[in-house]
């Protein structure tokens, strides 16, 4: 069995910025010095994975990042026996590196995960803190740093992909949403260089979008794409070009909803 993996390639060394919307800071760090697991909850693009980037550094702590799909497996996450050299041997999956690195473990849209592989979590989210490996009998642990951090997206959650109430009762929950107009501005105006004028426009374009929830789209505008507009625009694309590539052709595939996303476009730039 391989011994403790150090995780000093996972450690951040800029501070990624982050402009604090309320006082999650804060209470993410109150939950991390008692050692209680933590919730993400917001829509797509409104900077949670920028936010655990944030605190990673803030906290001094390696960052290992899971990014949940539906073939996800427990085996994914804690590890598996694996021929190396023409011998077998053990080798620890991300959770189990992090655990014994004392990290932060981020799995990102939990929910998308396949529920049977959610239930390995449940022993380190709770008051024992271990992560029981089935398939060599070690019981990790976890130390005082480390850190479980999940995320999921409430506006997708269905009967089929809910996070249940067993899983989400373990954990402190901080809610996300989009910044409010001057402060996702400034994000925009920080992350791509654009004019603060500019920034301003498409977050009042945002707000346009995201009005259109339940009427045609699923989602509208995240801060994400806004900044993926603005380094176009930076890098001399025309607004409407940049709108329409960064924006409305990604959130929507149908032809009515695109012409109406372009002619909101269309009436700013």
């Amino acid at each position: 069995m391989n011994p403790k993996q150090p995780l000093e390639n996972h450690l951040i060394a800029d501070e990624p910025y982050y402009a604090p919307q309320h006082n999650e800071i804060e209470l993410f760090e109150a939950a991390y010095r008692n050692a209680i697991p933590v919730l993400l909850k917001g829509p797509t693009g409104c900077g949670k994975t920028r936010f655990i980037e944030h605190l990673a550094w803030r906290l001094g702590r390696p960052l290992v990042t899971v990014s949940c799909h539906d073939d996800l497996t427990a085996a994914d996450l804690v590890g598996r026996y694996l021929i190396v050299g023409g011998e077998t041997r053990w080798v620890d999956g991300p959770l189990s590196r992090a655990v014994r690195a004392g990290g932060i473990c981020y799995l990102d849209e939990i929910v998308e995960a396949r529920k049977d592989t959610t239930v390995v979590i449940h022993p380190l989210a709770d008051d024992r803190r271990a992560l029981p490996i089935e398939k060599t009998g070690e019981l990790l642990h976890a130390p005082r740093e480390f850190c479980l951090a999940i995320s999921y997206n409430p506006g997708y959650q269905s009967v089929l992909k809910d996070l249940k109430q067993s899983t989400r009762q373990r954990f402190v929950s901080i809610e996300f949403t989009y910044p409010d107009a001057a402060v996702e501005a400034d994000i925009i105006a920080v992350e791509s260089g654009l004019d603060a004028a500019l920034s301003a426009k498409l977050v009042k374009y945002a707000g346009m979008t995201r009005n259109l929830k339940g009427s045609g789209l699923e989602e509208g505008a995240s801060t994400r794409l806004l900044v993926h507009a603005a380094k176009l625009m930076v890098a001399g694309i025309d607004p409407r070009t940049a709108c329409r590539g960064a924006i409305s052709e990604t959130l929507t595939d149908d032809p009515d909803m695109l012409q109406a996303i372009n002619e909101l476009g269309a009436s700013l730039f």
